[in-house]
């Protein structure tokens, strides 16, 4: 019996060892990175009308405020949040303290999160949040409501220019968010907040 578990290992071994050395002698050849002259995408237009445009055709809320009116927008929009984890420096509305060893599963209760974005597209109304941002990663997903503040002069046109500038990051977890979370996937019933916040407020400061 044990000759044969012997015989059996050193087959399966040498079928695995088959295998891959198939699949490294059909490996294809490396194909250069395409090169994208951006100039073709290039459109006349406000980035910051357009970009508000879109944050509000994919459900989102955008308002542009002074950065001292911060905590009093957000307490206006939000009133009845009391579990609120803030990450960013510009608002001084948390109650919940957060880290990078935080377990995920404490914030179950989140009523809001306020968070700092590093980017946003016009085009599509995107916001890249890292997760220097969020400290968190699942927070901005975990959150019942969400408020990306975001600087009026870190937006750009389109997709194309976006990775263009956060291709120079330290490679760390990052996202575009777009509106609050929504899905039609099933029956083609639209459902906010399966995946996500059920609604996002993005302050333009």
């Amino acid at each position: 019996m044990k000759i044969l578990m012997n015989g059996l290992k050193k087959e399966i071994k040498m079928s695995r060892e088959a295998i891959l050395q198939s699949i490294k002698n059909n490996k294809p050849d490396l194909l250069p990175v395409p090169q994208i002259n951006e100039d073709t995408f290039a459109e006349d237009i406000n980035l910051k009308d357009t970009f508000k445009n879109n944050i509000a055709l994919v459900g989102g809320t955008i308002k542009e405020i002074e950065k001292e009116a911060i905590d009093t927008e957000i307490k206006t929009i939000y009133s009845n949040a009391k579990h609120i984890v803030s990450t960013t420096k510009k608002s001084s509305l948390g109650t919940v303290l957060v880290n990078k060893y935080t377990d995920p599963h404490s914030l179950e209760d989140i009523d809001l999160a306020i968070v700092h974005g590093q980017l946003g597209v016009s085009e599509n109304g995107a916001i890249w949040v890292t997760a220097d941002n969020s400290i968190v990663r699942a927070l901005p997903f975990i959150t019942n409501d969400l408020v990306i503040i975001l600087k009026k002069d870190k937006l750009c046109l389109h997709m194309h220019q976006a990775y263009d500038i956060i291709s120079q990051r330290d490679r760390d977890f990052g996202v575009f968010i777009s509106g609050p979370s929504k899905t039609a996937d099933i029956e083609q019933c639209l459902v906010v907040g399966a995946h996500g916040a059920m609604s996002l407020t993005v302050l333009l400061v």
